[in-house]
C-alpha cells in the first residue's frame, strides 16, 4: 500500500515570473517502484480538487524543447490548480514511457518523416507504454476520493475510471500549437483522440 513518505512546503518560479508555492509529496509503496512526486496547490482541502496526472519530459519542461507541448501544458497546470486548489502529479514516464534516451532515437525517426508514435512503435516499443495505476495510489495516500481531471488524454480518463478513481469532471488544458509542435499535436488528436481544437488555436 502506497504511504506518504516526506511532505515539505517548496516556493516555485516560472521563466516567466509566476511564483506560486507547492507542498510536495513523496511516497513510498508505489506498485512501479518509481519517485513520482504530488505537488499541491492552492486550497488542496477542496473536497473535489482539480487533478492533473503530468508525465516528466525532460526536454520540454526543463530545457524549453518546442517539438511539443509538455512545457506550456506543465505551466498552465500549475497556475490553474493552484486557482482551483488540488494536485500536480508529476510521473516519472519520460517519452510516453519509454525513457529519455528512446525518446532521443524516436525524435530522429520523426526528422525522418514518421510520427511520434510511428517512432515509437518503429523502435519495437509501445506507443504509449504509461501507466496510471501509480496515480490512483497516489490519491489514495493523499484521501483524494473524488476529483476534476485536467487533461486532453482520453486514456488517462479510461484508466483511472478502471482503477476506480471518481472523476467527475474532465476539465480540457489549453492547446499550445506552435509552427515546432504542429504535426505533434495532430499526431496526438489522430492516434489517441486527443480533445485538441486544432482550428481554433491556429486562428
Amino acid at each position: 500500500m502506497a504511504e506518504i513518505r516526506t511532505w515539505v512546503s517548496v516556493p516555485l518560479r516560472f521563466p516567466d515570473g509566476y511564483t506560486t508555492s507547492a507542498q510536495v509529496v513523496t511516497f513510498t509503496g508505489l506498485s512501479d517502484g518509481k519517485e513520482h512526486l504530488a505537488l499541491g496547490l492552492g486550497d488542496i482541502t477542496t473536497s473535489t480538487p482539480l487533478v492533473r496526472p503530468h508525465s516528466e519530459c525532460l526536454t520540454g519542461d526543463v530545457f524549453g524543447s518546442q517539438r511539443c507541448d509538455c512545457g506550456p501544458q506543465l505551466r498552465e497546470a500549475v497556475e490553474r490548480i493552484t486557482e482551483a486548489g488540488g494536485w500536480l502529479l508529476y510521473l516519472r514516464q519520460e517519452g510516453r514511457g519509454i525513457g529519455l534516451y528512446a525518446k532521443v532515437d524516436a525524435y530522429a525517426l520523426q526528422d525522418a518523416g514518421l510520427d511520434t508514435y510511428e517512432a515509437n512503435l518503429a523502435l519495437g516499443r509501445g506507443a504509449d507504454e504509461r501507466d496510471y495505476t501509480a496515480v490512483a495510489e497516489m490519491l489514495t495516500a493523499l484521501g483524494v476520493e473524488r476529483l476534476d481531471l485536467l487533461s486532453n488524454n482520453p486514456d488517462k480518463t479510461d484508466q483511472l475510471a478502471a482503477l476506480g478513481v471518481d472523476v467527475r469532471t474532465v476539465v480540457a488544458t489549453g492547446v499550445h500549437l506552435s509552427e515546432a509542435n504542429a504535426h505533434y499535436l495532430h499526431a496526438k488528436a489522430k492516434h489517441t483522440l486527443h480533445t485538441l481544437d486544432m482550428a481554433s488555436a491556429a486562428a
